[in-house]
């Protein structure tokens, strides 16, 4: 069997799609499975859409997710690395010449109207076409052949010749795909649902240059989520591009976990994974054939699931990489053990590092803001303000050592009024931290310290 040769290959047209992300995850997966080559090349022949900064964001996204390429320009930009380049296709001219020149003395390809065009083999005749509205000349042939990887065996048939060169000079898609992939002696060719239909035309190709094709697996779309709408997930998708991810700070891999799993099953119910796990059970008949819809609340809870398990010093890092940011950070991180402390009270209550600003707020002003619909909520119930000021006499009394005792001397007042703790908390929590969400409140007396929690139990009594 011959090793395994597979790309991604995208266009520095545009900021870098989800769909784009799990095509290069599906490759590299395969090729990290089998031992194979996985190979970047770079689809950038439209010189009036290419640009330098997608090229960079392409680069810096593979990166990020952690898909190493062992063939391709090297992550800086800077020169390339393998033996089948260059691997940029507008410094391949010259061997697109070589191979259009094969195709003209095969008699395989003719010129008509400037353009270049591929001739397929089979009886002629002509009909009059009534989309086109025209005579348009048709040619007698086999249906051709796929047998893809995922899709199973799928029959197209090709009964016109195509345009491989314009009148401009410049080859078309489908001819500069098949010369890469053949030049670059791809083996498997992993690409999504949407390029099945071009394929025919390729198998065409690959017969005119007397080559075997390479193996075809053809992977599922990504759809919308039912909140985004229907049909295949766009670049204007909310969620929809890899660098927003980066801007919130999600950990690569909990997204590469879950792009993972868009079409592809482990095989069991799990869905939390290594990627060393990923790597070794992937494989392509176990690609679904149905489209996968993206679900962002799923990736979120992916995501906080991977931040719940990352270890103190990590999480710290991630948290300080966030703040160093923000423009209020430098007051953040003053002080090393405050900061400490409260990041990783916030760490099991959040779905990203870009929440942490909001959740931790409270702990870092006195000018924090008042959820007005949370207000509402806690004064409209029991006897809020009575509460309140029981607790201001209560306070300085309290044991604030440790959240046990804090929380003992909480169910003590409550207690001594006839009363439960949760007549204390949602009060106590809009006082001092303006909200209902956070870390418990006994953390938070504990944290803030009681000179601190009485001037805010005393200032929120006075306005309430």
């Amino acid at each position: 069997m011959s090793p395994v040769r597979v790309r991604f290959a995208p266009s520095p047209t545009g900021f870098f799609h989800i769909g784009s992300a799990r095509t290069a995850l599906f490759n590299w997966l395969y090729a990290r499975h089998t031992g194979g080559t996985f190979i970047l090349r770079i689809e950038d022949t439209d010189q009036a859409r290419n640009s330098e900064e997608f090229l960079r964001l392409i680069y810096d996204s593979l990166s990020w997710l952690g898909m190493d390429w062992d063939e391709g320009p090297n992550p800086n930009g800077v020169g390339e690395r393998g033996s089948f380049g260059p691997y940029r296709q507008s410094q391949r001219a010259d061997i697109y010449k070589q191979y259009l020149q094969k195709l003209l003395d095969g008699g395989r390809a003719y010129e008509k109207d400037g353009a270049i065009w591929f001739k397929l083999l089979g009886e002629r005749y002509k009909v009059f076409d009534d989309h086109r509205k025209k005579e348009v000349e048709k040619v007698k042939s086999a249906p051709v052949v796929i047998e893809d990887r995922i899709r199973g065996r799928v029959e197209r048939a090709e009964d016109e010749d195509f345009v491989i060169f314009r009148s401009d000079g410049n080859p078309v898609f489908h001819f500069v795909n098949v010369v890469d992939d053949i030049t670059m002696q791809v083996s498997h060719i992993i690409r999504g649902e949407d390029h099945l239909s071009n394929t025919s035309k390729h198998v065409r190709l690959y017969e005119g240059f007397g080559v075997t094709p390479p193996v075809f697996a053809h992977i599922p779309l990504i759809l919308k989520s039912p909140e985004m709408g229907q049909g295949k997930m766009s670049k204007r998708d909310k969620g929809a591009l890899i660098e927003e991810y980066q801007q919130r700070h999600f950990l690569p891999e909990a997204l590469v976990n879950y792009l993972s799993l868009l079409g592809w099953n482990p095989g069991d119910d799990r869905e939390k994974m290594p990627i060393t796990d990923i790597v070794k059970l992937f494989d392509l008949p176990a690609v679904n054939q149905s489209n996968a819809k993206f679900d962002g609340k799923k990736l979120a809870n992916m995501n906080m699931v991977y931040l719940l398990e990352q270890p103190a010093d990590r999480f710290l890092v991630l948290a300080k990489n966030f703040f160093t940011k923000q423009p209020t950070g430098a007051a953040v991180m003053a002080n090393e053990t405050y900061f400490r402390e409260i990041m990783l009270l916030a760490q099991p209550k959040i779905k990203s590092v870009d929440e942490l600003a909001a959740y931790t707020v409270y702990f870092f002003t006195e000018d924090f803001p008042i959820d007005a619909k949370v207000k509402d909520k806690v004064m409209a119930k029991g006897d809020p303000k009575a509460r309140l000021a029981e607790l201001i006499a209560a306070v300085p009394a309290m044991d604030f050592a440790g959240d046990a005792t804090v929380e003992a001397g909480i169910k003590s007042l409550a207690e001594s009024k006839g009363l439960g703790f949760g007549d204390y908390q949602a009060i106590a929590r809009l006082a001092v931290t303006g909200t209902n969400a956070g870390p418990s409140i006994t953390a938070i007396f504990r944290v803030l310290g009681r000179e601190r929690v009485l001037a805010r139990l005393r200032k929120f009594l006075a306005g309430a």
